[in-house]
């Protein structure tokens, strides 16, 4: 006990420097990038999404159908799943405050929760300095990483899964399905979740050669949180595809298998001269190359790793197969995690100095770029 109390103090250090690094600079970036008439820096970490999360914690949800004055179908915040804006409402109600600020303690405190199971599934795999260096490329490098300190549901979502993926390494089954089905009334992309639950259940099934109880409901309890919300959307509005209808209504979005976006890249990246259509499409080429890295490299061979690199890949997938905003590729791929692991791998193995000096660069631009966007092209969440 003394030595896992130690082993857990240890580990403590890396992610609370992480965290508290990364977000003093995403806030001092953005405080001196925001434009005021555009608000605070509150206001900014309040925007778009955040203001319906802030409406459904306040008022619940419609009874039906929105349209606009000429009559046409348009978004609701049917559209969005509840777990992230009940527990805000909870946590406005604890703590007294608004429900703007419970918003924000809710999205922090994931945060943390998500850069502890993340550094403890990867210090599992490849060690501590790897595990280090994970957690401040996914908090602070990554160049929408501002996103898990906004009024938004991915560092919730994040915390969730990377407690399954740990629940999973430990056989602890039910706690993995029970985590995967929270994910999956956290944000629809829990499906990668479920994925990386039953593929560790397969796994372990394989190696004790019989199937046992225990992985099989983890498993079958993962798919259930997104559907459950689409039948309870589909009851309400007395249509079974009432969420895909507002889905598709307010944001066009529908699966195209990423064709929308495959057209986008080479306009992006021959015709368009701005440079956030091209930065996106560069940077989105980035994380689909280094997720290749990730399955490719030697690092892909090291045992246990299968559910991550699946989970991973799936959340690629299924943000570029949606026929959805380029501008908000980035901010949808935050969560995924994998293709932080090469260059985490990479830091790891350099020199000390090197290593410090790349990682303090990279976050440098991360949480420029996050609070750039936020700031000049706010359609970037």
């Amino acid at each position: 006990m003394r030595a896992s109390a130690g082993a857990a103090v240890r580990a403590a250090g890396p992610v609370l420097a992480a965290y508290a690094a990364s977000t003093a600079l995403h806030l001092a970036m953005l405080a001196l990038l925001r434009r005021p008439a555009r608000g605070s820096v509150q206001d900014h970490l309040l925007s778009w999404d955040a203001r319906h999360f802030l409406s459904i914690a306040a008022d619940g949800y419609p009874d039906g159908f929105s349209r606009t004055p000429d009559g046409e179908l348009t978004g609701n915040e049917l559209a969005f799943l509840p777990l992230y804006p009940l527990v805000s409402r909870a946590a406005s109600a604890v703590l007294g405050a608004s429900a703007g600020a419970g918003a924000l303690v809710v999205a922090h405190l994931a945060l943390l929760a998500a850069l502890f199971a993340v550094h403890r599934l990867v210090l599992g795999l490849y060690g501590p300095r790897t595990a280090a260096f994970a957690v401040v490329l996914l908090c602070a490098a990554q160049p929408m990483g501002i996103v898990f300190a906004m009024g938004y549901s991915e560092s919730l979502f994040l915390a969730l899964a990377a407690g399954a993926l740990l629940a999973c390494r430990r056989e602890a089954w039910l706690t993995a399905g029970a985590l995967g089905c929270l994910a999956g009334l956290t944000r629809p992309t829990a499906a990668a979740v479920a994925l990386a639950v039953a593929v560790a259940a397969v796994q372990s099934a394989a190696a004790g050669r019989r199937v046992r109880w225990r992985p099989v409901a983890g498993s079958a309890l993962a798919c259930l949180g997104t559907p459950l919300y689409l039948l309870w959307v589909g009851d309400r509005l007395g249509r079974w595809d009432a969420w895909f209808r507002i889905q598709q209504a307010g944001w066009g979005t529908h699966w195209d298998a990423g064709a929308r976006f495959a057209g986008f890249l080479p306009d992006a990246l021959v015709r368009e001269t701005g440079w956030v259509p091209v930065s996106t499409a560069v940077l989105v080429l980035g994380v689909i190359l280094l997720t290749a890295a990730a399955w490719r490299g030697p690092g892909g061979c090291v045992p246990g790793v299968l559910p991550l690199a699946v989970y991973g890949t799936a959340v690629v997938v299924l943000a570029l197969g949606q026929s959805n905003y380029y501008h908000c590729k980035l901010r949808m791929l935050a969560p995924a995690v994998l293709f932080l692991l090469p260059p985490a791998r990479a830091l790891a193995a350099a020199r000390p100095r090197t290593a410090a000096a790349a990682a303090g660069g990279a976050a440098l631009f991360g949480t420029w770029y996050g609070a750039s966007m936020l700031a000049t092209w706010p359609y970037a969440v």
